[in-house]
């Protein structure tokens, strides 16, 4: 099996399903006849509602249903959805205002619900809503990312949602009065949109007196758990599946009103129905990413060893709290704010801010590329400031290689890394001594160009418990269920990989089930980065598990006392016998050995591990228009070892895009009533194949200790340090002509902008 094993590049297996035509969405498997559900959303960011009379949309042809926040509360539905509330420095409970599936008396955001009309057809439900009166009161809107301003929620003082601290503020204090140079530096992390290929959708249909739920999501048992609690259900009663789904990016591993209106319908006139948004309601009404401003202040001593690092970030987390937003601004946020550097004193505070806009929560990354972006932006401006070189200034910080298993000081544990060896690496392949060349060419040419580093770490995040479990079919075929939920990344064909390797079978005899509640007992689903690694120690030990249950059947059918197993067959001591796994399983059940033809295995990972990598980018910029241009890109990462080195490429391209378009073209603009002004691809500025260069990805794997195949997660990586890649190329290509803050996304004119700037205090001096 080595052609088809762990660590070889195996070609996707979804990839002739998918790209033939033969995916199976959300929107694809929805049951025949199911009637249609839209929402009609709040055009205005902040007012009371004043009326609201559905009659007249319900005498409209083909109207089942017209669902409002006071319809639900009569039919005993639990009109909101729980969210995970942080700690306050004092250690208050940080504000938990509720989130209504539709809204109740006010609405605080353009996008948010207000009613939702069953019909025979969309065009249908359409024309109902229009029907709809609504009348409002406008209220004062709050944008601004501060305390104080038009109050959102009353349980918010000053629209404070939570105010977090983490570390030794005092001894960070004192270490950064007494060191020999402070540098300081505010940079925006900008707010942007999702935007998955596929927009989100669910469907529920009535299966006798169980509930089955649809929904492309991340992950199956919270929105089991999620939908049995809204509608007063036994958990047993409601099945959740999710079929393909065309990228989910963190945005879709979280609950939505939609899901639960579309489930109590489904109850209600006992009969299927769907929802799917468009790609305007989507851009409304999807929780939004970042959308922060950061503060940091790095202390160093006479020779530039940093000896003390704090953040300060203020977050926006729009007009209610979602799923984790909380947690992931403030205490995912800190996990890795000491990046790969030696700092003993570090303290960071997080205080997250209502406005009238879409909800913030997981986008790619949740909280570690925030983290890295603010404190690498700031170690690239350290070295200019300090007059030192870049990569030198990181390798004087850097946490050595015999400092490991390191404790930081924000109390992680990481177990293993060479982040010496990756940087060097990383300046030779991105050929840092050719850059002054390329510079001057450039110059020669009219453009100004800039160097930028970023070197990155994170942790794999979620459940560190994963269950798999592996059955032997009548058909000769075998059939693995897994607990995590693949939204693109290919994880049929790494957990394929792991049965070739463990057991011995052909990839083109297994079959991968996975988003199905009823099919699958447990599992943490996706996100984090944690798919491969958790599923994959799972899928091993399940796989050994096989193995040991059945050596003392094949033992037995050999007539031996004692079997290994060898090379993807058991094996009799002293002779050539041989037996495979398929043939094992086949002589099992015409045996009546039914309890060997399934077997399942729950494991914990005993502890996260680490990614790291260093990103060169270099941009250039034209001084005439302000177009910056990313032109050469390299990524030098430490996964861990690989199971699939093509998929992990893969990812790491697209995470570097996604990167690329958050600093370079993606920008979310509200006018001041709270209008979305980039609610569709004409005005919301996605990243495109033209305008990026050729991403050289190479390997640089130190095995990681806290998992027994030595990974260490690679799905957010490539976000996680192109934002600061790119923000400080461009940095380094402004900063001759004086300036000192340049934030993203460096639009043209955004960039124009900045050159003229300079130009006039040039011209001032």
């Amino acid at each position: 099996m080595e052609k088809f094993g762990l660590s070889q590049s195996v070609r996707r297996a979804e990839d002739p399903r998918l790209l033939t035509g033969g995916g199976a969405y959300v929107d694809d498997t929805a049951p025949e006849g199911a009637l249609h559900a839209y929402v009609l959303r709040s055009p205005v960011a902040h007012a009371d509602i004043t009326t609201l009379n559905v009659e007249a949309a319900e005498e409209m042809d083909g109207v089942r249903a017209v669902l409002t926040a006071a319809r639900l509360d009569e039919a005993g539905v639990e009109n909101h959805l729980p969210t995970a509330v942080a700690k306050n420095r004092d250690g208050s409970r940080a504000a938990d205002p509720q989130r209504p599936l539709l809204a109740k008396e006010r609405v605080r955001f353009v996008g948010e619900g207000i009613a939702t009309v069953i019909a025979d057809s969309l065009a249908q439900a359409r024309d109902a809503a229009e029907a709809i009166e609504v009348e409002f009161a406008d209220l004062p809107v709050k944008l601004d990312v501060a305390p104080g301003g038009p109050v959102v929620h009353g349980e918010a003082n000053d629209n404070v949602v939570y105010d977090y601290g983490k570390g030794d503020e005092d001894a960070c204090e004192a270490a950064l009065a007494a060191a020999a140079r402070v540098v300081e530096l505010t940079v925006d992390d900008t707010r942007i949109i999702c935007a998955s290929l596929e927009p989100r959708g669910t469907w529920a249909a009535p299966e006798g007196e169980r509930l089955h739920v649809c929904v492309n999501g991340q992950g199956v048992w919270g929105t089991k758990g999620q939908v049995a609690r809204s509608l007063s259900l036994e958990a047993d009663a409601v099945r959740v599946t999710t079929p393909d789904v065309g990228g989910g990016f963190g945005m879709k591993g979280m609950n939505y009103p939609e899901t639960i209106l579309v489930a109590h319908a489904a109850r209600m006139l006992d009969r299927p129905v769907r929802w799917m948004a468009d790609r305007s309601e989507a851009m409304l009404s999807d929780n939004a990413g970042r959308d922060l401003i950061c503060t940091a202040k790095l202390g160093f001593d006479d020779e530039n060893r940093l000896v003390a690092y704090r953040m300060d970030n203020v977050a926006n987390m729009g007009a209610y709290n979602s799923g984790y937003a909380q947690h992931i601004q403030s205490e995912l946020f800190s996990k890795v704010m000491p990046g790969c550097y030696d700092v003993q004193a570090c303290y960071m505070t997080s205080t997250g801010i209502f406005t009238n806009t879409t909800q913030v929560d997981a986008y790619r990354g949740a909280g570690r590329p925030e983290a890295i972006y603010v404190l690498e932006r700031a170690m690239d401006f350290a070295a200019k400031e300090l007059g030192v070189d870049r990569f030198e200034l990181r390798r004087k910080c850097f946490i050595q290689p015999d400092q490991f298993p390191y404790m930081s000081a924000m109390g992680e544990t990481y177990d293993v890394g060479d982040f010496p060896r990756v940087l060097d690496r990383a300046r030779a392949e991105g050929d840092v001594a050719g850059f002054e060349a390329r510079r001057a060419d450039s110059a020669a040419r009219g453009k100004l160009r800039g160097l930028g580093i970023c070197y990155y770490i994170e942790s794999i995040l979620g459940d560190p418990n994963e269950t798999a479990e592996i059955e032997f079919t009548e058909n000769g075929r075998v059939t693995l269920y897994v607990g995590t939920q693949s939204n693109g990344q290919g994880h049929e064909t790494v957990y394929k990989q792991f049965l070739a390797t463990d057991l011995g079978i052909s990839p083109d005899l297994i079959d991968v089930v996975q988003g199905d509640s009823d099919r699958i007992a447990k599992g943490g689903g996706t996100g984090g980065s944690r798919s491969v690694t958790t599923q994959g120690t799972a899928n091993r030990g399940t796989a050994m598990r096989v193995i040991e249950k059945f050596t003392p059947f094949v033992a037995g059918l050999l007539d031996v006392d004692e079997v290994t197993f060898e090379e993807g067959s058991f094996r009799a001591k002293e002779s050539n016998r041989v037996m495979t796994v398929l043939e094992a399983a086949a002589a099992a059940r015409a045996a009546g050995e039914t309890e060997l033809l399934r077997t399942r295995e729950t494991t914990k990972l005993p502890g996260r591990s680490y990614p790291n990598g260093c990103h060169l980018c270099e941009v250039e910029v034209d001084r005439d228009t302000g177009n910056l241009e990313v032109v050469k890109y390299t990524v030098v990462d430490d996964f861990g070892n690989l199971m699939n080195p093509m998929l992990a490429e893969g990812q790491v391209h697209g995470g570097v895009v996604q990167g690329i378009g958050q600093a370079v073209s993606e920008r979310v603009v509200y006018d001041a009533d709270g209008q979305l002004l980039t609610a569709s691809f004409m005005d919301y500025g996605m990243p495109r194949a033209q305008g990026l260069p050729m991403i050289a990805f190479h390997s640089e794997p130190v095995p990681s200790t806290a998992n027994i195949l030595g990974m260490k997660g690679c799905g957010e990586a490539g976000t996680v340090g192109a934002m600061a890649a790119v923000g400080n190329a461009a940095l380094d290509a402004l900063w001759d002509l004086g300036l000192r803050r340049v934030d993203m996304p460096f639009t043209p004119s955004r960039v124009w902008a900045m050159l003229n700037d300079a130009k006039g205090s040039i011209a001032a001096e």
